[in-house]
């Protein structure tokens, strides 16, 4: 695939596009930078939800200047990424954060490498680069989290030989918590339950306002550019706290995400004063998602919520993340306080080698798209003292 033909131009100087087949079972495709020369170290950067590859463009070259072979994938479920299954009922496990996990490893091996020099998650990303760095330390001797924290594997019971205590329903607490939002005033539910729902890609996929408005609104209003976004901790995983999230978090329960979004439409002077998602730049999300509609990226928000395909990370029970980790959020993210007190545990029990954590000025969700110079330093500092 040459790089002409992805992105319509809008891939900066020195970024190709191309399909490494056979990782994992999938033919991935790949964002690629300082391919040039061999022999540079390998920097692997995982997307979130609803992004692709192509979110990181604004960085890629700037680490490819510094040294690095630089590669994004399409991750499972996304993008011109093949391997996967869209359909609501086909089998959940090839979505399991492990299996997304021998997904990147696979990819750094059919690359030609033995190890990353970096590894950067964001969002749905960091989970999947966590345990990238929990499971093969070899491989990944560094990670860095972006906008969402890290709390630790599930945990086994611990001591209960002589306890006569009953284990709870796995999924207690999540229906337990919906039944709490749902009896809120107004009535609310958590965006991840609604993520999961059969309904959600048709809603997304062919919104009323169109879907390039939709993904507008979307990026908007999770970005530092919507003046609504002032996060800060929340004291407990209760419906009363996590209603103080916008409503692209928690959401009115009667509202699908594009009515959601809708009433934060941008006007067309912020749009066109938006420099780090231009309008033909959002063509390239709105053409791949209007390709592939959205149910391969929605499979995982579906596994979060199955005890089942969960269980298999309980093997990392009590383990930690021991190599040099960093987490960098943007000031104006909710994603760093969505999980309350995960921030918490991830610096104090989950990761051992946390450096600071480092909240980006003039950034929401979208760290690498909104700030990409900012992000940088950051990163090479990282590298330089993890190396």
């Amino acid at each position: 695939m040459a790089a002409s033909t992805y992105g319509e131009g809008t891939l900066p100087n020195g970024v190709r596009s191309r399909m490494i087949h056979g990782v994992n079972g999938l033919d991935v495709h790949i964002l690629e930078a300082g391919y040039e020369s061999p022999g540079r170290p390998l920097a692997l950067l995982l997307h979130g939800f609803p992004d692709l590859a192509y979110g990181w463009r604004h960085l890629m070259p700037i680490l490819a200047d510094a040294g690095y072979h630089v590669v994004a994938p399409d991750q499972r479920g996304f993008g011109r990424t093949t391997g996967w299954s869209s359909d609501y009922d086909a089998p959940l496990a090839p979505f399991s954060l492990l299996n997304m996990t021998r997904d990147a490893l696979a990819l750094v091996l059919a690359l030609g490498y033995r190890r990353t020099a970096m590894l950067v998650g964001h969002d749905l990303g960091s989970p999947v680069a966590a345990y990238c760095a929990l499971a093969r330390p070899d491989v990944f001797p560094s990670v860095v989290l972006m906008s969402a924290p890290f709390p630790g594997p599930p945990a086994l019971p611990f001591n209960i030989a002589q306890s006569a205590a009953v284990s709870a329903q796995p999924n207690n607490g999540n229906q337990k918590l919906a039944a709490a939002l749902a009896a809120l005033d107004p009535p609310r539910k958590h965006y991840q339950q609604y993520l999961s729902t059969r309904q959600a890609n048709q809603d997304m996929w062919h919104p009323p306002q169109g879907l390039h408005a939709f993904l507008r609104a979307f990026f908007y209003v999770k970005s530092a550019d919507w003046p609504g976004n002032k996060p800060h901790p929340l004291k407990a995983p209760t419906a009363a706290e996590l209603a103080q999230m916008p409503t692209y978090y928690v959401m009115e329960l009667d509202k699908t995400m594009p009515e959601t979004v809708a009433p934060f439409q941008p006007s067309f002077a912020e749009v066109m004063a938006c420099k780090w998602l231009t309008e033909p730049e959002l063509g390239v999300y709105m053409r791949e998602y209007d390709r592939t509609g959205f149910q391969g990226a929605l499979q995982a928000y579906r596994v979060f919520s199955d005890s089942e395909l969960n269980a298999e990370l309980r093997l990392f029970s009590g383990k930690t993340i021991d190599v040099p980790s960093l987490f960098i959020g943007g000031r104006s993210d909710w994603g760093t306080y969505a999980a309350p007190g995960a921030l918490d545990l991830m610096k104090t029990k989950a990761a051992t080698r946390m450096g600071d954590v480092e909240l980006i000025d003039g950034a929401g969700h979208w760290i690498q798209q909104e700030q990409p110079v900012r992000l940088s330093e950051l990163l090479l500092a990282f590298a330089r003292e993890a190396g």
